[in-house]
């Protein structure tokens, strides 16, 4: 049977089907259940009237009641405003529209007496309200009983429909004195009251029409924690169940392999964090579950190594091993660093990408069916139908949010028994936000540098200290050092971000001219193999300095990179900047990152620049990075999208969050499968959400 909440919302008395129509397309609400979840976003105390005289630059959203005296129209077509003059008995405003001016004209008729509710904006001098939200006197008295009201997000086309803030709340209260005893509680008894949680259907009612401050934050509370509690509930429902019935290879032998590559190639010491992931990963592999875990760390903490070892480990027990990233450039440079981690040893190790010569892919295919080949470093070649192994054992992904699940998935099948999976990233995520992004993975963290390694220094300059700044360079490169300069290229075909390079590059030129000095200049619209032309001038130390756009982010590993001077970087995101600057401090000598910006900057895009140059913690710069973006941008998903968040924030209910994660980490212990009584109301309601959770992680 079909649940009242199910019903269309055009059934709704007061709504209908044209009005049901604009309600779907402008805010996706189609039943009684969707317009219960559209919460107000903003409370109104409809007890208070300002003056006009009273309205001072830190006035907020206030109440005027007065009367309307003149109108004026200006301007034609989309350019047209409307203007009203509005009096009480202690001066003058202005209300002001530039949209919806038919339903305006229609709503206002001057010499009326109205309420205005909205934020006073400063112009020339004097105060006016944009877009008010207006009702006659007489309707705003007969709200008056409801001192605490909630206020409702609307559109312009809403608003035609009589969908104002004031109409939403009255088709609310009709839709609550309908379905208010039929709201179903969705946690069993136990949360409930452990979490001492106010009732679903008490939190749906309150949090529209709060009777108290303190009984709407209960309200809010609850509402937040059903949003997270969910996600947690879901993500350990997967992980439960893959640790139920994904039987992984046992790894049991730490043999000749790992330990010859300890003893004899270990470039230097493990640093406590390396060894702690690396009992971490054979506690794991040793379990007969199949691994599915997340290391975290900072560009050159030290993770490829970490992995090796994981590589090593398969080896040891008549297992291959393969390790898959985003790019031609990072698989080469992971090549390259393993082959060289491995000299003198008797590992097999080769490289596949869409560049492999047809003859060589043919010999790699048969060694790699037979046995012989052990380790496999790629890019999405690995995942084509021909790559078939012995026994996959070990599945590396670098960079993982850059490949889809689907993508993933493909390595998983090439192996009877799924492989273990170590997924690698150089992105530190803040923990509320890994819990929500990877909630079915263990988390790994490498949050030290290996020793020798010295912090980058970094520094904040405007353009009048251009000069110093190419001096510098200048005496960096009598040292033997190499220098990237990078500017901003948000889209690649924007010719506009082009043209900002080429005439840095002008610059650049000018004051180190050839047969002097050498560039090396890499863009995004540059043919693949010029790009690896350019780079690799550069790699080989032809060229002194490399003028770029952000397709050097990931992937370049030159050691003898010193100086990354970043251009306009207040135009740049947190992450980018960190990452951009985890290209140089990659060899022994002192490393340097020059931030150069405009005097314009906004109070966010200081707030960066100064993080930059206070820490080189890439797990604090998430932190300030989510703080100021929220998560929305972290991983390049809206949060709505990403999670399903309609109230509650990753950021600010962090606290709340953990204690979801552990309700739902308590449920599951205690019932895997949700079969008791007392959880069904779980189970039915994980049933009637639309939400994806798959898109999660």
């Amino acid at each position: 049977m079909k649940h009242i909440l199910d019903t269309p919302v055009e059934y709704l008395k007061g709504v209908g089907p044209a009005r049901a129509e604009i309600l779907r397309k402008e805010v996706n609400i189609s039943t009684f259940g969707d317009l219960l979840l559209y919460y107000p976003f903003r409370y109104v105390d409809r007890s208070r009237f300002f003056t006009i005289a009273e309205i001072d630059s830190d006035a907020a959203w206030i109440q005027l009641k007065g009367r309307v005296t003149g109108q004026q129209l200006f301007g034609k077509g989309h350019g047209a405003r409307i203007v009203y003059t509005f009096k009480d008995g202690s001066g003058e405003t202005e209300l002001v529209w530039f949209q919806g001016l038919k339903w305006v004209r229609e709503k206002v008729v001057v010499g009326k007496e109205y309420v205005i509710f909205g934020k006073p904006n400063l112009f020339n001098g004097k105060y006016n309200f944009t877009h008010p939200d207006i009702e006659s006197a007489e309707e705003a008295q007969a709200d008056q009983n409801e001192p605490l009201q909630p206020y409702y997000s609307t559109t312009e086309k809403m608003k035609s429909r009589g969908f104002t803030p004031k109409g939403i709340m009255r088709v609310m209260r009709t839709l609550i004195s309908q379905v208010h005893k039929s709201i179903p509680e969705t946690l069993s008894p136990a949360v409930l009251q452990l979490a001492h949680l106010m009732p679903r259907a008490e939190a749906l009612v309150k949090i529209h029409f709060p009777d108290s401050p303190a009984n709407l934050a209960k309200a809010q509370e609850r509402i937040k924690f059903d949003e997270l509690f969910f996600i947690q509930l879901q993500l350990l429902r997967l992980k439960y169940v893959r640790l139920d019935k994904v039987k992984g290879k046992v790894f049991s032998n730490i043999g000749q392999y790992l330990n010859s590559f300890y003893h004899r190639n270990l470039p230097f010491e493990l640093t406590a964090a390396q060894k702690r992931v690396v009992r971490e990963i054979r506690v794991d592999v040793g379990s007969g579950k199949q691994m599915n875990r997340l290391l975290q760390g900072d560009v050159g903490s030290g993770k490829t190594l970490v992995a090796l070892m994981a590589m090593l480990i398969a080896l040891d027990n008549q297992c291959q091993a393969c390790l898959m990233a985003p790019t031609e450039i990072l698989a080469n440079q992971h090549y390259k660093t393993i082959s060289r981690f491995l000299s003198g040893l008797p590992v097999e190790v080769a490289l596949l990408t869409g560049s492999t010569k047809k003859a060589v892919r043919n010999d790699l295919h048969t060694k790699l069916q037979s046995g012989k080949l052990q380790i496999l470093i790629g890019t999405h070649a690995l995942i084509e139908d021909q790559v078939k192994f012995h026994n996959l054992g070990l599945v590396v992904i670098d960079e993982q949010h850059r490949f889809g699940v689907a993508q993933r998935a493909r390595l998983w099948e090439k192996s009877e028994t799924p492989p273990h999976v170590l997924v690698m990233t150089a992105t530190p995520i803040p923990r509320t936000l890994a819990m929500t992004l990877y909630g079915d993975l263990d988390v790994s963290v490498i949050d030290e540098l290996p020793p020798g390694r010295k912090p980058v220094k970094t520094y904040h300059f405007y353009e009048k200290d251009r000069l110093k700044v190419f001096r510098f360079m200048k005496e960096q490169i009598a040292q033997g050092r190499q220098i990237y300069v990078v500017y901003p290229l948000i889209n690649e075909s924007d010719k506009l971000e082009l043209q900002d390079l080429m005439d840095g590059l002008d610059t650049v030129s000018r004051y180190f001219p050839v047969p002097e000095y050498q560039i090396s200049i890499v863009h995004g619209q540059l043919k693949a193999a010029e790009k690896e032309s350019e780079m690799k001038r550069f790699l080989e130390k032809q060229t002194q300095i490399m003028v770029a756009t952000t397709v050097i982010e990931v992937g370049v590993d030159v050691p003898n990179a010193s100086v990354m001077v970043i251009e306009n970087s207040e135009r740049f995101g947190l992450s980018q900047l960190h990452q951009l600057r985890g290209r140089v401090g990659r060899g022994a000598d002192q490393s340097h990152c020059i931030l150069m910006s405009s005097y314009k900057l906004t109070s966010d895009g200081r707030k960066r620049l100064e993080t930059m140059v206070r820490t080189t913690d890439g797990f604090e710069i998430a932190e300030v990075d989510l703080h100021l973006r929220g998560p929305g941008d972290l991983q390049g998903t809206q949060q709505s999208g990403l999670v399903g968040l309609k109230l509650a924030s990753l950021v600010k209910d962090e606290k709340l969050l953990k204690i979801a994660r552990e309700f739902a980490h308590r449920t599951l212990t205690d019932d895997p499968r949700l079969e008791k009584p007392e959880n069904q109301p779980m189970v039915v309601y994980l049933q009637r959400s639309e939400f994806d959770w798959g898109k999660i992680s």
